[in-house]
């Protein structure tokens, strides 16, 4: 029978102490540690982004950090970028996900949700919306997310047209902010006064209004994207009025191949991506944690962004 001395119990349970407290003091082991992004760093979630072909605008990083800096999440193995994830609080309501992605390499390890959990912390007893991948529809409704509607991403060749149609446009810029607000609020759960000024006025970014007797029927934005254009948000009441809007936007930027998020419930806006000639691209679940926000679907015929709603 080996004995052994008091000394050497106490080194053997000092031992197990320290492996205990200070497990990155052990070799093979291993550092996830998740914190808000710094302003400067949101570009990567961008970059990501790109990579996973969901085809970011070159601008979007700087916009969407007007909204919530706190809610853009990274998660870092040993110091290195390996997980992240957004979730702006809008106000004390309504939050949006997004950018939710892990390294190739590093998926199936548990990092993701992590990263999930922190980000649901964040958003606490809001409701949440997300644009998520149709594949992960049952993840998310686990997690207590219901499905309101999808959304067809459509692309293609902007048509050629005469100016004609444009009869009666103006900047968006020169539109009282108070009235775009105002009308924006009918299509989104909350205000986004701040983050519109800078999604309108951003250099890269050009918006389109129609404006009758003083009333706002319909206004967008077109930004330059890693691949072409996307025009969103897109806003009208009627098709007319939106196409109308879109075509003046094409003709401002000199776009050559444009996106447009639509959603599959509103049939007029399928009809008019249809009838431009784009053909679908890809189909996000759009998607809500608590009840269901009330907007007029109706009259969005372009989503602002996958990212932030």
């Amino acid at each position: 029978m080996i004995s052994l001395s008091v000394v050497g119990v106490e080194m053997y349970a000092t031992a197990i102490v320290l492996a205990v407290i200070w497990p990155w003091t052990m070799p093979n082991m291993t550092i996830f540690n998740i914190r808000p992004m710094r302003h400067q760093e949101i570009s990567l979630a961008t970059d990501w982004a790109a990579d996973e072909g969901w085809n970011p605008g070159f601008a979007d990083a700087s916009c969407f950090a007007t909204v919530d800096p706190e809610g853009f999440l990274i998660g870092e193995l040993d110091g290195e970028p390996a997980a992240m994830i957004s979730c702006v609080n809008y106000d004390a309501a309504f939050s949006f996900l997004g950018f939710y992605v892990v390294r190739p390499e590093l998926r199936g390890r548990g990092f993701g949700i992590r990263v999930w959990k922190a980000a649901m912390q964040h958003a606490g007893h809001r409701t949440v919306g997300l644009d998520g991948v149709v594949a992960q529809q049952a993840n998310y409704r686990k997690s207590g997310f219901k499905l309101a509607w999808s959304n067809f991403r459509y692309g293609g060749t902007a048509p050629c047209d005469g100016s004609e149609r444009h009869h009666g446009l103006v900047a968006l810029e020169t539109v009282s902010p108070d009235l775009i607000q105002a009308d924006d609020r009918t299509v989104f759960p909350a205000s986004r006064a701040r983050f519109l000024k800078t999604w309108i006025n951003t250099s890269g970014h050009i918006g389109r209004a129609l404006l009758r007797g003083g009333k706002l029927e319909a206004w967008g934005v077109i930004r330059q994207c890693r691949t072409g254009h996307k025009i969103g948000p897109l806003v009208a009441s009627r098709r007319l009025d939106a196409e109308t809007v879109l075509r003046g936007l094409l003709e401002a930027s000199g776009a050559k191949e444009f996106f447009l998020d639509v959603p599959a419930i509103n049939h007029a806006a399928v009809a008019l991506a249809e009838s431009l000639g784009l053909k679908p691209a890809f189909e996000t679940a759009r998607m809500y944690r608590g009840q269901i926000p009330s907007v007029r679907v109706d009259r969005i015929f372009g989503v602002t962004s996958f990212e932030l709603g």
